[in-house]
């Protein structure tokens, strides 16, 4: 079974709702759970915020956070996560950010560099990853392990 329909079936058996930040991947994920019929009961919305404007505007990311911290950080993916929530009033949000490449790296955080964080009003989690490939393997790599994390948290 697709690891989105799976964790469709568990939000709604459970009741809960799901709303989705994204940023590198560019809204791979949320098409991915709406590509699963009957998605609408459980998904309630998504954002692409992949400026730091947008992140800030739509999502009220500090812009103290975001210079301090980058848009690729901890601080960052923890608050896009909550704040999703809080904006469209699921249950659990979710956020992705990250560098795809093939520009945008650095030595402190080389392309492939991937946060996600996912949050409940009981807890907030998030996780680096270090993803290799091309630019649409590495957001193809990001959408499955947040997929993973999602069932984990869920589970």
């Amino acid at each position: 079974m697709l690891k989105e329909k799976k964790a469709l079936e568990i939000l709604s058996k459970r009741g809960l709702t799901l709303a989705i930040a994204e940023s590198c991947t560019g809204g791979e994920l949320a098409n991915r759970i709406t590509n699963i019929p009957g998605s609408s009961q459980v998904f309630l919305l998504g954002i692409i915020a992949y400026s730091n404007q947008a992140k800030n505007r739509l999502l009220k990311i500090p812009k103290s956070v975001i210079q301090a911290k980058g848009a690729v950080s901890y601080e960052t993916v923890k608050l896009l996560a909550v704040n999703i929530a809080k904006l469209s009033g699921a249950a659990i949000g979710m956020a992705i950010t990250g560098i795809a490449g093939p520009t945008g790296g650095s030595k402190a955080k080389p392309i492939g560099t991937v946060l996600i964080a996912l949050a409940s009003d009981k807890k907030a989690i998030a996780q680096i990853f270090h993803f290799s490939g091309n630019r649409l393997q590495i957001k193809r790599m990001a959408s499955e392990k947040a997929l993973d994390m999602l069932l984990k948290f869920i589970g």
